[in-house]
């Protein structure tokens, strides 16, 4: 593991929060994410169906705070990969995470707040959805202004790298056999909120050589041997499914290609177990078992830094969980994009009664930082969690997700998904300049527009 960061200074936070608060440049070019997205009509359909897919801005975020989360990333891959890691998580896993694969699945997703002592992980989910869609969304920013002209990143090959990505876990797998065909796979693919995205991984593997169909899992038929879907092999399934562990009946021709190794599921049972239950994180929060188990001590304080206190809920203990509910988010285990997830100081006594009947955990209450922007002419408050895309235990790409309410929802006008621009330190000349740009109470960087280049 490399040498860890030291708590954040002051002066390298206020610095992104100070962006944040008070830069309310349109960045999003909207004639570039047309033409990134493909397709006209493409992008007409989705702005007319998904009007808050994305924010017309960005988020600005510490070096340190990115630096931090990827040292975090980096650690829990780590303990992941330990035996007795394995052995207690799968403890209360599914049948289906026990049969072990070379395949680590793609697209992680380690979400965090930022809190006033730095990011704090909120929870991991094992088919993060967004991040190619995200990846065009990068490329239509313009620099509206020159403090954001000096943090505009330069220039990723992210989309290559997610291609590649596939392309691993179908080596791991196969060795240098080729990859054919890939399936992307979720129920009623068609109805999904992030179904454009399918489509545009479809363009995506196609053009690097590789036939892609998107399908429902009833469109699969298992012949003992082989996933078929149209009479023909799937070597590979981009699985989007929420059935994590592939019992339900109707994913069932999935089930048993997986249980025969009949074609790479990735993300698949396994990952979910062993990264995004959400009593992982109780586990996390055992820091006398982690040293027990061989993690490091520098990785063990860098956890108890960043992991919230996390804890099961039982019924023995109701009275005091209820008592203290205004400091727990509480989450259904096994849970996914904020289903069945509530604040404890919003909770009415019959939700918490249904909590008490088993299968939630209770996470310490780290509410989540700000972003003002102009909507419609009107100053608007944003909250912003940050979602770490990731694979092999390195982070992929980071973008933000605007929104107002209890949790993130695409609902919230001037909200949606948000490039990261990372800020350096204070003692940064960068940094130094979007502060001085940014003097007096109550700047406003909408009058100093930049042309696109």
């Amino acid at each position: 593991m490399t040498e860890l960061i030291s708590p954040l200074p002051d002066d390298c936070r206020s610095t992104a929060e100070v962006l944040n608060r008070d830069c309310s440049c349109i960045s999003l070019d909207h004639a570039a994410l047309e033409k990134a997205l493909g397709q006209e009509t493409f992008y007409r359909d989705l702005r007319a169906t998904r009007p808050h897919l994305f924010s017309d801005s960005v988020v600005f975020v510490g070096r340190r705070h990115l630096a931090q989360m990827a040292e975090l990333v980096a650690a829990i891959e780590a303990i992941v990969a330990l035996p007795a890691w394995q052995e207690k998580v799968l403890g209360w896993a599914p049948a289906s995470a026990h049969r072990p694969s070379a395949a680590r699945g793609v697209f992680l997703g380690y979400d965090f707040h930022v809190s006033d002592d730095g990011p704090k992980l909120i929870e991991i989910n094992t088919n993060a959805g967004g991040g190619l869609l995200n990846a065009r969304l990068a490329t239509a920013q313009r620099a509206c202004c020159e403090p954001v002209a000096k943090l505009m990143p330069a220039p990723a090959h992210v989309e290559d790298n997610f291609v590649a990505m596939f392309r691993e876990e179908w080596r791991l797998m196969h060795g240098e056999a080729v990859l054919t065909r890939i399936a992307i796979v979720d129920e009623q693919p068609t109805a999904q909120y992030l179904a454009p995205e399918f489509e545009l991984f479809r363009r995506l593997f196609e053009a690097n050589g590789i036939s892609a169909v998107i399908a429902d899992p009833s469109e699969f038929v298992w012949d003992g041997e082989r996933l078929l879907h149209g009479g023909l092999p799937v070597d590979l399934v981009y699985n989007r499914l929420t059935d994590f562990s592939l019992d339900d009946p109707g994913n069932g021709a999935l089930r048993a290609a997986w249980e025969n190794d009949a074609a790479v599921i990735t993300p698949h049972p396994r990952a979910h177990a062993l990264y995004a239950d959400k009593r992982n994180l109780v586990t996390l929060g055992d820091a006398a078992w982690l040293a027990e188990i061989g993690v490091a001590a520098d990785a063990r304080d860098l956890i108890a830094r960043v992991v919230p206190a996390t804890v099961l809920v039982t019924a023995a203990e109701g009275e005091r969980f209820w008592a203290e509910r205004k400091r727990w988010f509480f989450k259904p285990a096994a849970g996914y994009g904020s289903k069945a997830a509530y604040r404890g100081d919003k909770l009415t006594k019959r939700v918490f009664e249904e909590i008490l009947q088993g299968g939630y955990i209770a996470q310490a209450l780290i509410p989540p930082s700000e972003r003002r922007l102009q909507v419609a002419g009107e100053p608007q408050q944003f909250k912003l969690d940050l979602r770490n895309y990731a694979y092999a235990g390195k982070v992929q790409l980071v973008v933000a997700r605007l929104y107002q309410g209890q949790t993130t929802n695409f609902r919230t006008p001037g909200g949606g998904f948000a490039p990261v621009f990372e800020v350096p330190g204070a003692d940064s000349r960068m940094a130094a300049a979007a502060l001085a740009t940014l003097g007096g109470s109550e700047p406003d960087l909408r009058h100093t527009p930049r042309q696109r280049s």
